[in-house]
């Protein structure tokens, strides 16, 4: 592979920055200074830019603490998008796993393994995902069974059970998990049951949860114990 191609797919830059950081002397293969944009890199060479060793990766992996006011897409003309939080040289590889409405905030993750999405979101594969959520009016458990039972709507639409875990101390703040992905489907369930959602917050998909450290806008790379637990879920096909 190509120096400039490599640095460019590790999302070091652009092709046109790391041939510029080529240039300049930052670059060394194996030791040596790299001179041209052009030279061979294989899996068995090292690589350093500016002092750090730049690692072949097969896919990136983000944890993303979604605020609110954005949409989730890779571009749109119009609205500021979930990759619009990324540097410019790393949105053409990543996409967002799944989605959030625009003013639902918390967990997203944005890769570029399209393997790992398909298993996280396909619906057949019921990975539970847990929300924070706050309505204008106080929840019941007559609510908690409705919901325990699987929900039909007036049009038709069937929702799967799911768990609504009221808070004994503010009964319009709950935690709800959903093993769907539905369009505004959290919102549309308390809807028919009379409740607007105000407030809601993805907390985890599958045994993944939020960093409550991240600030709304901020990401960070997944640890390598995060990435065991999403590719053990990938592989037991949950």
């Amino acid at each position: 592979m190509r120096l400039d191609k490599y640095l460019a797919d590790m999302c070091v830059g652009s092709r046109s920055q790391v041939k510029q950081l080529i240039r300049k002397g930052s670059v060394f293969i194996n030791g040596n200074k790299a001179t041209d944009p052009g030279m061979a890199v294989g899996d068995a060479d090292t690589v350093v830019c500016d002092g750090v060793t730049i690692s072949h990766r097969d896919h990136f992996y983000y944890m993303l603490n979604k605020p609110a006011g954005i949409i989730t897409a890779t571009e749109d003309n119009r609205q500021q998008t979930v990759l619009d939080l990324f540097p410019e040289n790393m949105r053409k590889r990543l996409f967002p796993v799944g989605r959030l409405d625009k003013d639902t905030v918390g967990l997203l993750i944005i890769t570029d393994d399209g393997a790992l999405c398909h298993e996280l979101m396909a619906p057949s594969h019921h990975v539970d995902k847990r929300y924070l959520l706050h309505t204008d009016a106080p929840m019941t458990e007559e609510d908690v069974s409705a919901f325990r039972e699987g929900l039909v709507l007036n049009d038709g639409t069937a929702f799967k059970e799911a768990e609504l875990d009221i808070d004994p101390d503010d009964p319009c703040s709950a935690v709800i998990t959903i093993s769907e992905g539905k369009y505004h489907q959290i919102k549309r369930m308390l809807s028919a049951r009379g409740k607007e959602v105000i407030y809601l917050k993805r907390l985890s998909v599958g045994e993944l949860e939020l960093d409550e450290s991240l600030g709304e806008g901020e990401y960070r790379e997944l640890t390598e114990q995060e990435l065991i637990i999403l590719h053990k879920k990938k592989s037991n096909r949950l």
